[in-house]
This record gives structure tokens, sequence and C-alpha cells, in this order.
């Protein structure tokens, strides 16, 4: 990075130029806080071989670095208007290893380190647009749509929460779902799996079939299947697991193996198995989308949605769809957010245990044909092994069926 820049980022005047962006200066950032942590620990590490830079970087980081006070001059800018980042460097966490347990990582969270008052919880910044430096350069920040402090606190916690290079917060899971869908350009493939949400079916086959994108749909359980239907054209698998109504069971890991092999991107719709149970990215998958109104929310009082993306290459993609079509979350649902996390852990095993039950009681009942569950009884045994083997619970979503409307219809009638 260089003795003057490496000065510059220590007094918190950073600026950047041609030669030194933001995702270049948070990689070799978060580098150097992984040798930190693996030295700490006594853990050997292989990184890449820029040591000395990463040497000189490390009195820089942390502390030493007010982010509010990075500065994007536009006068020499080289690069393109549409390159620019649309909110400040914020951390990569790919390679995270978090030493708090899954109920505490829920909790523990600084979602705005910069702010001067230190806040236990992050404020809503409830503005459209913000000061800016001077006519000739931007600030952290200068519109909502492109980015706001608050969205930044709930993206940075969700992607510490799934290991993502960055996420990103939108107004729906559809939203979130359509973003993926826009990776694609006419000519392309996606490959989904056959049993798949009705809200994404609908976009698929009025939306992006309208859009000149091939859509195929196939059983992603099955992936001799899915390999005869990859072709040239294939750029994207989407699935599910469990899938949405049947509760079908996706092998990632396999999957993932199988999709790179053919320079294909992977896919997750997540919504049923969140972080506190289940982390995609950790498998080989390459972006989770989860609709945040469920699991996150957990009080029923706001939509959203989410794309946590494993490559920071992708990740600028995503950025640029977000701020382009002006999908991003407001920063009042970003607060609700940040709130619904604090007790997803206590929410999620809670409800766990008793949908374990429910489907027991369920498969024994007389008038119940069939149960859906990611359980005990509720799939076949290899696929409950597969499961188990990429989540730590069932979660608490069950499906099943009756063979009767009218009985149906009452026992839905009689639900509170």
């Amino acid at each position: 990075l260089g003795k003057k820049r490496i000065d510059a980022m220590a007094k918190g005047s950073l600026e950047f130029h041609e030669e030194v962006d933001a995702r270049r200066i948070e990689n070799a950032m978060w580098r150097s806080w992984k040798q930190k942590q693996s030295k700490g620990s006594g853990e050997a590490e292989s990184l890449p071989a820029e040591t000395d830079n990463l040497e000189r970087v490390r009195g820089s980081i942390g502390d030493c670095i007010d982010f509010s006070q990075i500065r994007y001059p536009q006068e020499k800018r080289s690069c393109r208007y549409d390159d620019l980042p649309t909110f400040p460097v914020r951390p990569n966490f790919a390679s995270f290893e978090n030493s708090l347990r899954p109920a505490s990582q829920c909790v523990v969270f600084d979602g705005c380190p910069e702010d001067p008052y230190h806040p236990s919880n992050t404020p809503i910044y409830q503005t459209s647009t913000f000061v800016q430096p001077s006519s000739s350069e931007f600030g952290p920040y200068d519109y909502t749509r492109s980015g706001n402090p608050t969205r930044t606190a709930l993206e940075k916690h969700v992607a510490m929460l799934e290991h993502a290079a960055a996420a990103f917060a939108f107004s729906s899971g559809m939203a979130a779902l359509h973003t993926v869908t826009r990776l694609l350009k006419q000519g392309d493939q996606i490959l989904v799996n056959e049993d798949i949400y009705g809200g994404m079916h609908r976009l698929l086959t009025q939306d992006c079939q309208h859009n000149g994108v091939q859509v195929t749909f196939v059983d992603t359980t099955d992936l001799s299947t899915v390999a005869k239907a990859i072709t040239s054209k294939t750029k994207l698998i989407h699935t599910e697991s469990p899938s949405n109504p049947r509760m079908r069971i996706t092998d990632l890991r396999k999957l993932a193996v199988l999709a790179h092999q053919h320079n294909v991107l992977l896919s997750v719709d997540s919504t049923m198995m969140p972080p506190v149970i289940c982390q995609p990215l950790l498998l080989g998958v390459d972006l989770v989308v989860h609709s945040a109104t469920k699991f996150f929310s957990g009080h029923a009082d706001c939509t959203g949605g989410l794309v946590c993306v494993r490559d920071p290459e992708l990740a600028h993609r995503v950025a640029f769809l977000q701020n382009a079509e002006g999908t991003a979350l407001a920063p009042f649902e970003c607060f609700l957010f940040l709130r619904g996390i604090k007790t997803m852990w206590l929410r999620v095993n809670r409800a766990q245990e008793n949908a374990i039950q429910i489907a027991k009681l369920l498969s024994k009942h007389p008038l119940i044909k069939e149960v859906f569950f990611p359980g005990p009884g509720g799939c076949s045994s290899e696929a409950l092994r597969i499961h188990n083997s990429q989540s730590s619970g069932p979660g608490c979503i069950i499906s099943f069926t009756t063979g009767s409307v009218d009985f149906s219809r009452r026992l839905l009638d009689a639900s509170r």
C-alpha cells in the first residue's frame, strides 16, 4: 500500500485513488487481522505472499482508522462513476472464525463503532441525504438508496452470522430473489429445484422467461439429473433445502462441487434455515437468500430480504444492482431487524423444540396421511443424514397432507 497511504490510514484521512480502492484496503486489513488472530492462538495459517505489506498495514487497522473520515475525491477520479463504493469500507467475514457461541453471536455486535456516543443499539438514521465534505468529493454516505449507516450495521451483522464477504438488505424476500436473477442476462440458463417457493416460481416463469432467460426445473436432490441438465448456457443453479413445501433435502456440498466443476454459481434460499442452524456459504454455496421477514424479524412487524455472498467480486455486482434498482431496505426496518436478530437464536431453538413434538403428534394422528419434516419420521433416513450433516437442527417448518379438503379446511379454521 505504501508508507504515505499507511500514514493516511492511521490519520483517518485516506483518499481513494486509482491504485487503492475500498475492496483492496478491506481485504488487506482483514488478512492482517486474521494473521493477528492466528498468531495469538498459536495456529499456523497460510497467507498470500503479501506479508511485508500486511506488516506495514498492521499498525494502521482497528481503532487507528476513522472510517467516517474516508473521502472519495472526484477531481482526479480515473474509475467509472458506477465503480465508486456506495458505502464505507466494511470487513469481509468470509473467513471469520467467531469465538462466541451462536446465541452470543446474535447479541454481541457493535453496529456503529464510529458513533462518538457509543450507543448499545444502532440509531435509526432516518434521513434521505447526507452532507458532503465539498463540491468535489463524496463522504462515506450521500443518499440512503445507495447507503445508510443503519443498513450498513444490519448488513455487517448478517454477513458475520453467515460468514459472507458481504450481505445486502432488500425491501422484501422477493426483491432479494429478483436481484439474484438479475445476475443473469438474455440467453443464460438457470436450473431451479422443481419443488420451489411459489413466489419464486412466479418470478421465474412470468418475469425471467419473458426477459430471455431460460428456466429449467430439475430435481436437485438427484445430482445425476442436475448434471445432465447443465449446458454451456447454464450460469446459475437455485435451490432450497429443505424445499418449500415438500421439505425435500438437497446435498448442498455435493451440489456446490458439481456446479463449480462447470463454472456455475449455486444459490440457496435458506429462509427456513436461518444462520443459527445452517450456514450454506461454508458448504460451498455462492449466494444465500433469506426472506428476513420470518426468522430474522420474529415479530411479524416488517418485511425484508437478504442476499449473502461469498465472493467479493460477486458482492460488488449485487451492491451495484441494489443501488441501481433502488431495492434496498429502509432505515427503520433495518433497525427492527437488528432488534429481531438479538433473540433469533432463542426463538428458533424454542420453535424447533415445539416443531419436533408437533411432527411426532401429526405422524401418529389417524387423519394425517403424510408428514414432511427434516426430522425423525418426516423424511427418509438418507435425507435426514444429509440434512444433519449440513445443519444443526430441523428448523420449525412442517407440511403435511390429510387426503380431505373438508378436514383440511376445518383444521385451518380452528387454528389460532
